[in-house]
């Protein structure tokens, strides 16, 4: 079930006990995960760039439809901009519940795909009702080819200090954000109302409302302070170097490979 909705993964607050798996790490690993999991070593073409690891962390390559390792054994599984990506959700989405307690779920939004849609992407994805739901893209009406990424992705987020804001106070706009607890709800190609109207019909006052809920000025002021002070607290944080290494994939077979070595 769905625990809580935080505004970006650096928010997350997990245990320091806590054993953490992340799948689909990619060239951006989250530096509080133990163990990393990726399923193309040598292939970037479901990614930015190269794979990175901090020099702290375990990679294992593997399929996220067959994680190899025992029931409940990571207290928490993050998966960030991969659900979007694989062939089959409902499997994928359950081998993560089978091997982790806990957990965050990080998606494209529906209207973070119409604007930066990548070609990699085989999932539309919105969050209704505390539920992942997921249509199969190439199915949508609507132009999902043209990418506004240049504009949303590479320039607003370094040049616009309201635009920063906006994604920190609204961050629904762009991601899904689905912190869980024992079980992920999702729904693949539902047919029934009132999910199939978000994805097949232009949207009225009352979808929006329903995903957008009005809120009081005081409550709207708040929210804004609150995303200012957030952005302030990464961008300090980005500033702290960090105790291990970010190694590339080479780097870190080779010092593998050296101490099984030795």
């Amino acid at each position: 079930m769905r625990i809580g909705k935080p505004v970006n993964v650096d928010c997350l607050k997990i245990k320091k006990r806590f054993k953490v798996l992340e799948i689909g790490s990619g060239h951006n690993p989250v530096y509080r995960a133990n163990v990393l999991v990726e399923k193309f070593f040598h292939d970037n073409s479901h990614r930015c760039g190269d794979i990175r690891i901090f020099s702290h962390q375990t990679i294992i390559q593997a399929d996220g439809d067959n994680l190899p390792f025992k029931d409940k054994e990571f207290d928490y599984v993050i998966c960030k901009q991969c659900l979007e990506h694989v062939e089959d959700p409902v499997a994928f989405v359950n081998e993560i519940v089978r091997v982790g307690k806990s957990g965050y779920m990080e998606t494209p939004s529906i209207t973070g795909e119409f604007l930066f849609p990548k070609q990699s992407h085989k999932w539309v994805i919105l969050d209704i009702d505390d539920k992942l739901v997921l249509y199969e893209k190439n199915k949508l009406p609507g132009n999902y080819n043209i990418n506004y990424g240049e504009l949303f992705l590479n320039y607003l987020p370094y040049s616009s200090l309201s635009y920063k804001i906006l994604t920190y106070a609204n961050g629904d706009l762009m991601a899904n954000r689905y912190e869980w607890k024992d079980n992920i709800d999702i729904l693949v190609n539902p047919q029934e109302e009132p999910y199939h109207s978000f994805f097949f019909k232009a949207w009225d006052r009352e979808q929006v409302m329903k995903l957008f809920p009005k809120y009081s000025f005081p409550r709207e002021v708040s929210k804004t302070l609150t995303a200012a002070y957030r952005m302030l607290c990464d961008k300090i944080r980005s500033k702290i170097p960090r105790k291990n290494k970010l190694l590339t994939l080479e780097e870190y077979l080779k010092i593998k490979e050296s101490r099984e070595l030795s």
